[in-house]
């Protein structure tokens, strides 16, 4: 499954696809990580994954996801062998039912709450939106530790500790106080959930060290915060100036360009650096990771988050213009009426007849799928593999002397990251 890969392949200089050789280079014991997954692989299990989720009614999305972790797993090398995942989709299943049976409490107080006024109601459901914020930390927590025990690499399991709801409390609090601090304590907040996260992660009997600290990413993001900022504040300032307290209209823009420009100028600037931070976070903090002598050192670069959104930008428009020519193709002639009318109502598009309506349906899917499609395949894949040919590991021969430990951990934590969309590879 997921490009024929071996689980164990020698390391004395395996070399497939153009890769260069996964052996431990004997003059600085240096171990190598490489990808070996190609996207037209995933394409195809995609292809096949989403018609029959569509012809199962979505009960297939269990065993699609499987696949695909399969593919990710298989494919990934450390030192020329491959990581295994060990999940089965029924187990995908039973966590998802268990989480349904979690919720449907939370379904009847909003029941309860559309009988009540708009200010109780208003109450009920921003209470809710913040326990199911926190509850997100639990699940996540619980679903990392779901993954990780169904995580092996040379016969031996990964495994987590620590306590969910610990940690669920512990991101609460710092993204409430990363709020009322307007972003000044994210550097923080960032460095601790990393260090809880990944001082209660084990391989086998070995526990993972993490030595990284909010310095690591300070820097570069009170650098990028204040100039973000200053930028706003000054395009807002001149624009006070120019308008005076009038409505923003056209004729407004063009006599304030230079208050627009430093507008639009932070957001630009804003929007280039999440690469940036992205890139850095990454590679700071998976570099502070060590198991015993050996030790992690990361490099994602930015240009190649940057030319990731490029590509999917491109694809974006390119599959948006393909759709809107095949809606107009095979639908333009029943469509055109309600597109004269400029409104449409009810019993207007019922009388498109179920045939038409069904049609109008598969494209709407289909186009949905082909967005899933593009974020797998650019962002999904595309940073995995970034992440892992930028991999290296030191001292890896100390790996070799862990011993097994470590057993799978319950369902009920992946499916409630699965049902609050929070789960993850």
């Amino acid at each position: 499954m997921g490009g024929a890969t071996p689980q164990s392949l020698k390391s004395g200089g395996v070399k497939s696809r153009g890769e260069k050789s996964l052996s431990i280079n004997p003059f600085t014991n240096q171990a190598t990580v490489s990808f070996l997954g190609t996207r037209w692989r995933m394409f195809w299990i995609l292809i096949f994954g989403y018609v029959l989720s569509l012809l199962t009614l979505g009960i297939y999305r269990f065993w699609l996801v499987t696949k695909k972790r399969r593919f990710y797993w298989s494919n990934t090398l450390i030192d020329g062998e491959a990581l295994e995942y060990t999940g089965t989709a029924v187990q995908l299943l039973v966590g998802f039912l268990i989480a349904v049976g979690v919720f449907l409490p939370l379904y009847g107080f909003f029941f309860f709450l559309s009988t009540q006024d708009p200010q109780t109601a208003m109450y009920g459901y921003s209470g809710a939106a913040l326990f199911l914020f926190f509850l997100s930390g639990y699940a996540a927590y619980r679903g990392r530790r779901f993954l990780l025990s169904r995580t092996m690499w040379r016969g031996i399991r990964f495994s987590q500790s620590g306590n969910a709801w610990s940690y669920a409390l512990r991101r609460f609090l710092w993204s409430v106080l990363t709020v009322v601090t307007l972003g000044l304590a994210y550097p923080f907040m960032v460095a601790s959930l990393w260090r809880y996260r990944y001082a209660n992660t084990w391989f086998g009997d070995r526990q993972c060290t993490f030595d990284g600290s909010w310095k690591n990413i300070a820097g570069p993001y009170y650098f990028i915060y204040f100039v973000f900022v200053g930028l706003l504040l000054a395009g807002i300032y001149y624009l006070g100036e120019a308008t005076g307290g009038r409505r923003i209209d056209s004729e407004t823009m063009q006599s304030a360009p230079l208050a627009f420009g430093l507008i639009f100028g932070s957001l630009i600037f804003l929007s280039l650096s999440y690469f940036f931070m992205r890139s850095r976070i990454t590679s700071r903090m998976l570099s502070s990771l060590s198991l015993g002598k050996a030790k992690l050192k990361v490099r994602v670069k930015a240009r190649s988050l940057i030319w990731q959104q490029v590509a999917h930008i491109i694809f974006l428009v390119l599959t948006a213009i393909l759709f809107l020519l095949l809606i107009g193709f095979v639908m333009g002639d029943v469509l055109e009426p309600l597109i004269q009318s400029q409104k449409a109502e009810l019993n207007d598009v019922l009388q498109l007849g179920w045939y038409n309506l069904v049609i109008f349906g598969l494209i709407y899917l289909a186009f949905m799928a082909n967005l899933a499609m593009l974020n797998e395949l650019i962002f999904a894949l595309g940073f995995w593999r970034l992440v892992a040919r930028g991999t290296i590991i030191s001292n890896e021969q100390d790996l070799r002397t862990v011993r097994a430990n470590g057993e799978e951990s319950p369902l009920v934590g992946e499916g409630l990251a699965d049902a609050l969309n929070v789960g993850a590879y």
